[in-house]
């Protein structure tokens, strides 16, 4: 029995635990004591650290640590890859992720690094634009805009501090 679908999957917040790896990248750089149950919205990085907005942020996960950017090491949340790993037994990944050029290299290594069983990875702000027959995200901007312009997909929400439910979506806890 062929039961193909397509499985579009974000990677930070849902793969990967972004939160924690720039947190524990500045705590390091810049002696701080920042805890992940800090962030309770979408953009708290500009409220919780020294920088006077988001681009000094962005600035400076995409330059620190001897080269790498923010993305090269992060950990995968428990369950994730092992979860992938499995689901791509029946269905093709399809990873659908937000970042900047300057990202693309180190989101490949960390995706070869931790085996991430996908042949297709898209790297965009409109994800709705690749087709999916289910898709799981965490951004409060991209699940709405998944919702409303995929209306035939199952539009799955990874639940995070940072986002809210979403009429159309359905609410995803952990990899079990």
């Amino acid at each position: 029995m062929s039961t193909d679908m397509r499985l579009g999957i974000d990677l930070d917040g849902v793969v990967a635990n972004f939160i924690k790896g720039w947190m524990l990248r500045y705590n390091l750089e810049f002696g701080a004591q920042l805890k992940e149950d800090q962030v309770d919205h979408w953009d708290a990085a500009g409220d919780l650290t020294h920088f006077t907005d988001l681009s000094d942020f962005w600035q400076w996960a995409g330059a620190s640590g001897n080269g790498a950017t923010v993305f090269r090491n992060l950990e995968p949340y428990p369950g994730a890859i092992s979860s992938l790993r499995q689901l791509a037994e029946c269905h093709d990944i399809v990873i659908l992720t937000m970042k900047g050029d300057w990202a693309a290299p180190d989101t490949f290594a960390w995706l070869a690094d931790n085996r991430i069983p996908t042949r297709e990875v898209h790297m965009l702000r409109d994800k709705w634009k690749v087709d999916c027959d289910i898709y799981l995200d965490d951004s409060p901007f991209a699940v709405p805009a998944l919702v409303s312009n995929q209306p035939d997909a199952i539009v799955c929400r990874y639940v995070r501090p940072w986002n809210e439910p979403v009429e159309g979506a359905v609410d995803i806890y952990d990899w079990d």
